[in-house]
């Protein structure tokens, strides 16, 4: 039967019925091992009773109420996030590319506000993922996302990521901010280099621009801090959250400080859905895990051994695997081969891996994620190399 679904997705021929930690089972009983994360949504695995506690206790109060109410547990979890990063506002949305839309406006706004408004121009960087709307769309620069939707969406000015003279050359009279993953996600694992993040800062400093920092992929608890900024000791004015900030229910996030923020005054954005009661609930059950005593101390300690066992791999296959990269939960194994074809003989091996950019698949497993079932994971991901090689050879024969 012909789907009812548009068909912008190249679905596997696999769905699954529920989960269970790091695990997921199909609709046909089988078990596989999620090291995708729902591309690092499901940051504290599948069925986490704290968060399932959480949304069941507050579905049978109040689903939603709009904004035009107080939202009292809103309010706690944008307290909770200002005071465990940078920020002085929060704003909360339903999702990544919503949360890099405000961020959008909010660094216009501001140089607006300021007397500039012809400096709504942002620096962004090639290899960049910030989302499917018109304006992230133009943002991350792919001629594959812009083709066919009309003019691209004026104001981004790409350079190539890690080249901090590229960027000093790309300011201008109309730039206003910088834009940037400090770990490219979808672009491949690429970690930003820690002299050029901080440099960023230093030109944002200079030129009176506004450092933007999307983090929805590489945010809450990821690389075994809470933001990856604080890998960097470089603080940014703007940073958009999602993904595993609601653990799996729809949830993103937009911290700013109080400077960079002063142009969102009253009325000058809104959303129907976001900062819902469940979604408070969602938000808050997995800050009460992240933030527990020694929760992204462990996340660090396991993304080193995940580390170590990847290297192992590498040693072990150096012809299909050519690179590793990552932070903490948030890997990357560069590949000789089509990163698709590699994901396809994991699944075959009951592990999930997600392709990406750069002929990489990314490594995003649950935080919860155990010693045993890394180890479990990379046995796995050995037997789809080998599986890959022996595809190989009669090829080469």
């Amino acid at each position: 039967m012909t789907s009812a679904l548009l068909p912008t997705y190249a679905r596997y021929e696999l769905a699954f019925e529920r989960g269970e930690g790091a695990w997921l089972i199909s609709t046909t009983g089988e078990k596989y091992l999620d090291f995708g994360g729902g591309i690092a949504v499901a940051s504290l695995g599948y069925n986490h009773p704290h968060l399932v506690e959480a949304l069941t206790e507050q579905a049978k109060k109040l689903w939603h109420t709009s904004n035009l109410f107080q939202m009292p547990e809103g309010e706690r979890l944008a307290r909770r996030l200002c005071e465990a990063t940078f920020a002085d506002r929060v704003f909360f949305t339903n999702s990544g590319a919503e949360a890099l839309e405000l961020t959008i406006k909010m660094a216009r706004k501001w140089n607006a506000a300021n007397g500039h408004p012809e400096r709504f121009h942002m620096i962004t960087f090639e290899g960049a993922f910030h989302g499917r709307t018109l304006a992230t769309i133009a943002a991350g620069g792919n001629p594959k996302y812009l083709d066919g939707f009309g003019e691209k969406t004026p104001g981004f000015d790409q350079v190539p990521f890690g080249d901090l003279e590229a960027v000093e050359q790309a300011i201008g009279p109309n730039t206003g901010a910088i834009l940037v993953e400090p770990i490219q996600g979808e672009g491949g694992i690429r970690v930003g280099d820690r002299d050029f993040i901080r440099g960023l800062r230093a030109l944002c400093d200079e030129h009176g621009l506004l450092l933007c920092f999307d983090e929805v992929q590489s945010g809450m608890g990821r690389t075994g801090k809470l933001f990856a900024y604080e890998l960097y000791d470089v603080v940014p004015d703007i940073l958009a959250s999602a993904k595993g900030i609601g653990g799996g229910f729809p949830l993103g996030a937009v911290l700013a400080t109080e400077e960079a923020g002063k142009g969102m005054t009253l009325g000058t954005h809104g959303t129907t859905y976001g900062g819902n009661p469940l979604a408070m609930a969602c938000g808050n059950a997995v800050l009460d895990v992240l933030l527990a005593d020694g929760f992204l101390t462990d996340v660090a300690r396991k993304g080193l051994l995940l580390r170590q066992q990847l290297a192992g791999l590498a040693a072990a296959c150096p012809d299909i695997v050519a690179e590793i990269r990552g932070e903490g939960l948030m890997q990357g194994l560069k590949l000789t081969v089509p990163p698709a074809d590699f994901a396809a003989a994991a699944r075959a091996k009951k592990l999930i891996v997600i392709p990406a950019g750069d002929n990489v698949v990314r490594i995003l497993p649950p935080l919860i994620v155990s010693d045993e079932e890394i180890r479990t994971g990379v046995g796995r991901l050995a037997e789809a190399c080998a599986a890959m090689k022996a595809a190989k050879e009669p090829e080469e024969a």
